[in-house]
């Protein structure tokens, strides 16, 4: 293994190399901060997963590993069983935050379980071929691409429960699946074409699995999850899922616990707009406090890595985590500031809402506008009226759409000489890649890839899937004219490029859906239905293509055969298919009323269908009365276009500044899409659990990073996965046991919630009280 001079010069990185316990003709590259060498070397052990300070660096490391066995008895059947669970994750599209199965619960279980089944089962006579060896990494990445595919709710998925909802149109079950399967293939197909740009080259390092990367090699390299770290795991499993349940069912005011709004009693509702969130849609949640791990861990705060994320070293480091958080604080402002100064003359509606309203403020009669055949009946208009947005959701969209043009901006300024090596004279389209100089993927060439033409028949196999889906609708109608399939299918292509290098380089994920939805409206005026199709073909295949690249990444960083990749990709998504739709189903029946209500309730919630229903209708049915220029919304659509421009004061000032300056380092570090899309990320559902996840991650990541190297190295990674398997395995019970996700709801008695109420509000007042010196009470 050799590590340029210029590696180490630009990184301020060395190398340790240690040889590995598990196989001796590995060599790992490990790489820390030089001032960490000393004690690395003094206890390797404690190390166990390597300190990286820039996530890159993890493709500076090279694995010399044997051709271990990839698919095995082991493997098919802890995927298949691992992907109908995550597939569970159905569930969460339902609820009042969306979420899935976590990966890092899903690399430890597997881990656990695989280790087990080589312990129990015998290898000798025939017995070998079902336990052929210790588990291995090989195994071991293909359960985890396999199951985190699953758990990819598909936004196929989330259309049909739209239609079934909205328009009372239920698709054939057969037809339903392969719809869903199909927009996923699609994705993979387009993926296969652009691996020469995001898979291949060591710029593409995808930021968020290199803690996945590093937790595998260091459990089956260094044997890392030993008796102790597996008695820790399932400690923190069971006592996550005993307290969980708390809040989630007969403590509910502790899923957020604002000091604020408990001290105000509902007096005014500013105060519960910016400070609420422990209800559906009830505020934007600054300052409040969430006791519950299934609404803390959707911001990974122990998994993403903070890197003093408060400091001007992030942006001297490039760390992503700065824009996130200014981009969330700025939402406060922005939100609220809009909103109280009635921008989309929104302040007699609701503060949060996917739905649309009336000018009364009623939910928006949709059926009185849509004909039989479900187009726009225009001569109801004038006496329904046209539809609104509440002031945030307007805003949030409006964010989006910012974000992706200044995506696209931001692409070419600051990587124009990745995008010119990479598409320069097409060499993406040749099959030979000899000019990349990535040592994961040198290492990767001793194996036979999957045939370009493989992917190019699957995709255009799947379209024609996708196109006898949309003909074979409910009562012969027509979900969307083929001609419109193929248009946003080459579309999502195109995008995919930007999209694909930003979430390769930042870890982060540019929303297109917005922007798809008011495309689809000016090619399909007056119809609702194709507008809400769109967003399989424009938006979903763009993010089947993402999902797919990352776990080509993540096979190469671990050296898993690139058809093995493939194959459990595709295995996860049928598994994922079906168990989405069959979930779905049984959780729409059960929960109608609840989930076409646009404000919800704690534990039920139907703001994401909602947003399909909502585009449906004001930008497929009425898009030119409110979306073309000059019309109530017309700055939605514009935003795309006016985010083009953002980023080009910020280059200038970069271009004509000292590059050894600040000035000329914090311009180029200040991602611009992930801020304006972050200013827009709040207004939905529940926000009670921000706070608590910026508090445990400078508690984890910096405090424990620096202060506990030792403990941090060993159990932050396994505790993470253990709160996020405990919490994630009592909400699937809970929802089927009480919440009627199988149709029979058991409310906890009313007496007992009224009493942690006021046990609550008078902790709070006593808390408040001693604060300000006040003695008594009134």
């Amino acid at each position: 293994m050799s590590v340029s001079p210029a590696a180490e010069i630009n990184t301020g990185i060395v190398p340790v190399l240690t040889d590995s316990k598990s196989h001796s003709t590995s060599s790992i590259g490990k790489y820390v901060e030089k001032e960490t060498v000393q004690e690395v070397a003094e206890d390797e052990d404690d190390e166990s997963i390597g300190v990286i300070e820039k996530a890159e660096d993890v493709a500076i490391q090279v694995s010399q590993q044997p051709r271990l066995p990839s698919i095995t008895f082991r493997s098919i059947f802890l995927g298949f069983g691992l992907s109908a669970f995550s597939a569970v994750t159905t569930i969460y599209t339902f609820k009042v935050q969306k979420a899935s199965v976590s990966q890092l619960f899903c690399l430890i279980i597997a881990y656990v379980l695989g280790t087990a089944m080589h312990t129990v089962m015998p290898s000798h006579g025939y017995w070998r071929y079902l336990n052929p060896g210790p588990f291995n990494l090989k195994e071991h990445t293909a359960i985890v691409i396999m199951s985190s595919t699953a758990s990819n709710v598909a936004t196929g998925m989330e259309i049909i429960a739209a239609l079934d909802l909205f328009y009372d149109l239920r698709l054939h079950a057969c037809i339903a699946v392969f719809q869903i399967f199909a927009t996923q293939m699609l994705g993979y197909g387009i993926a296969g074409v652009l691996r020469t740009f995001l898979v291949y080259p060591t710029y593409a390092f995808y930021p968020n699995y290199i803690s996945i990367v590093n937790l595998l090699q260091s459990l089956h390299w260094r044997g890392a999850l030993n008796a102790k770290k597996r008695r820790f795991f399932w400690i923190i499993f069971a006592a996550i899922f005993f307290w969980e349940w708390i809040p989630q069912y007969p403590f509910p005011l502790l899923t957020a616990i604002s000091i604020i709004c408990m001290a105000d009693n509902g007096r005014h509702e500013f105060v519960r707009n910016l400070f609420g969130g422990g209800s559906s849609n009830e505020g934007i949640g600054l300052l409040s406090v969430s006791t519950s791990w299934t609404l803390i861990t959707q911001g990974t705060p122990l998994v993403w890595p903070l890197q003093t994320r408060n400091t001007w070293s992030n942006f001297r480091k490039g760390s992503s985590d700065v824009p996130f958080l200014v981009g969330m604080w700025l939402g406060y402002i922005v939100l609220t500031s809009c909103y109280y100064s009635n921008v989309f003359n929104g302040r007699n509606l609701p503060w949060m809402s996917t739905s649309l309203f009336s000018e009364d403020g009623e939910t928006y009669n949709q059926t009185a506008v849509i004909t039989p055949d479900y187009k726009l009946n225009a001569t109801a208009i004038a006496t329904v009226g046209l539809p609104r947005y509440t002031t945030t959701y307007a805003i949030s969209q409006m964010c989006y759409n910012l974000s992706l043009g200044a995506a696209v901006t931001y692409l070419f300024l600051w990587h124009w000489p990745e995008l010119r090596a990479a598409f320069g004279g097409l060499r993406f389209l040749k099959r030979g890649h000899a000019d990349i100089d990535d040592p994961h993927y040198k290492e990767m060439q001793k194996y036979p890839e999957v045939p370009q033409w493989v992917y190019a028949a699957l995709f255009l196999v799947s379209i024609a899937v996708g196109i006898g889906c949309s003909y074979a609708g409910p009562h012969g109608t027509v979900l969307m004219p083929a001609w419109s399939i193929i248009y946003f299918t080459f579309f999502s292509a195109i995008i995919s490029v930007v999209l694909g290098f930003i979430t390769a380089t930042t870890g982060f994920n540019i929303s297109i859906k917005y922007a798809i939805q008011i495309m689809a409206a000016f090619i399909h005026p007056g119809q609702p239905i194709p507008v809400m199709y769109a967003n399989l073909y424009g938006n979903s295949t763009s993010f089947q293509t993402l999902y797919l690249l990352q776990d080509l990444k993540l096979g190469q960083y671990t050296k898993l055969p690139p058809r093995i990749t493939f194959a459990t990709q595709m295995a996860g998504s049928l598994v994922g298919a079906i168990f989405n739709y069959t979930m779905m189903k049984t959780i729409v029946s059960n929960n109608r009323a609840v989930l076409k209500d646009p404000i919800g309730t704690r534990v039920w919630s139907g703001w994401i269908v909602q947003q399909y229903n909502s585009a449906s209708i004001a930008m497929g049915a009425l898009g030119k009365d409110l979306f073309a220029f000059g019309k109530p919304y017309w700055l939605i659509p514009f935003a795309m276009f006016l985010g083009l421009f953002i980023p080009l004061p910020f280059w200038l000032v970069w271009k004509f500044s000292d590059p050894k300056s600040r000035l000329a380092k914090f311009m180029k570090y200040l991602n611009l899409p992930i801020i304006l899309l972050y200013i827009g990320w709040l207004p939905y559902s529940v926000n009670g659990q921000w706070t608590s996840c910026m508090i445990i991650g400078v508690y984890s990541q910096w405090w424990l990073r620096t202060r506990r190297p030792k403990w941090f190295a060993k159990y932050n990674y396994i505790l993470s996965a253990a709160l996020d398997g405990g919490s994630q395995v009592i909400l699937f019970i809970l929802s089927f046991a009480v919440f009627g996700a199988s149709g029979n709801s058991i409310a906890f008695p009313y007496w007992c919630v009224e009493n942690s109420y006021s046990f609550n509000l008078n902790l709070t007042m006593i808390v408040l009280s001693k604060i300000g010196g006040v003695r008594t009470l009134t």
